[in-house]
Order: structure tokens, then C-alpha cells, then sequence
């Protein structure tokens, strides 16, 4: 990783053995992909519960090359994330998908041509560096400046005819590549 980890406490007193954990998870991501360049982590806690213990949320941020990963799993099963250490295994178990996905996406192992669809850039926030794609069905898909290729983020404007790869986050669709 060319800029050191970073893990946050949010809610929640500094844990040595948590953030010996985390390390540990990190250090095994560079499996799933080899241009890892950052990776943000952020621990939370919820303290709202009064009839069971603290709800854990588990943020992940990794940057590659061409790329930004996020994981940021919340679940609404009352006792799925009472465990601080069931949080962070699950949250890097989808890390690694994400990472291994993108890398097979990235080697030409996935035919993406049958992932593509098309749609028109419908905003460009370039001080946000994101922007908003309209698909072939009305819906609305969010892109982020490292997911696009060719030209780069800073060629595009609205009503820009592209072709991109969408997937499901947590948030919502977004355009994990868009070809300009």
C-alpha cells in the first residue's frame, strides 16, 4: 500500500486487539488485488439499543489504481453486529469480493461486454468528484471519478453518451466502470 492504513474509533474507546484484527484483514487483501493503494477503515458503534448491547458498523474504503471500493454493511438483524469481531469479518469477507471481482473485470476475465449497458451523463459534480448517469430504463446511476476510463472524469459533460458497468452497493446503483 503506497499510503499506510488508517482506522478510525467512532463511538467507541481505541482497541488494541480490534485494530490487531483489522491490520491482519488488511494484510490479506492484497491476495484479491495487487495495486491496492489506501485503505480507510472505520469502527462504529450505535449506542441506541437499551435491551441489547452495542450494534457494530464496520466502514471500508479501499483506493486502487483505477478505482474506489467501499463496503459499508448495516443490518437490521438486532443481534447480526452485536459482536464487534463478527462485524469486521463479514465486512472484509465482502471486501475481498469486491476486490476480486474487479481484479477478474480488470485481467479480461469476465466477458464485460455482456455486463455493459449504456446510458447519458446527466450531471457532473467535479468538486465531488462524482457524477450521475441516466440508464436506458429513467433510473439514475452514481459514478465515481476513478471509475472512469478513456478520456477521464474531467472529459465528460452532460448529455455524453457512455457505456458502463453497474452494480448494486448499499446506497443504491452505481457504474463500477464508465467508458467514455
Amino acid at each position: 500500500m503506497q499510503i499506510p492504513l488508517q482506522i478510525t474509533f467512532r463511538g467507541i474507546p481505541h482497541s488494541d486487539a480490534v485494530e490487531a484484527r483489522i491490520r491482519e484483514k488488511v494484510s490479506k487483501l492484497d491476495r484479491f488485488h495487487s495495486h491496492i493503494m489506501s485503505c480507510r477503515v472505520a469502527v462504529e458503534s450505535e449506542h441506541h439499543r437499551h435491551h441489547q448491547g452495542n450494534q457494530y458498523h464496520i466502514r471500508i474504503d479501499i483506493t486502487t489504481p483505477r478505482r474506489e471500493l467501499l463496503v459499508s454493511r448495516e443490518h437490521h438483524d438486532k443481534k447480526a453486529y452485536e459482536d464487534i469481531y463478527v462485524a469486521i469479518r463479514d465486512a472484509f469477507n465482502v471486501a475481498a469480493r469486491l476486490l476480486e471481482d474487479y481484479a477478474r473485470i480488470q485481467h479480461g476475465k469476465v466477458k464485460t461486454h455482456n455486463l455493459q449497458s449504456a446510458g447519458t451523463v446527466i450531471r457532473v459534480l467535479p468538486e465531488k468528484d462524482h457524477g450521475f448517469i441516466e440508464s436506458e430504463d429513467g433510473r439514475e446511476i452514481y459514478f465515481h471519478r476513478n471509475s472512469v476510463t478513456g478520456n477521464g472524469f474531467d472529459s465528460l459533460q452532460p448529455g455524453d453518451e457512455i457505456r458502463y458497468i453497474e452494480e448494486k452497493d448499499d446506497l443504491g446503483p452505481q457504474a463500477s466502470i464508465v467508458y467514455s
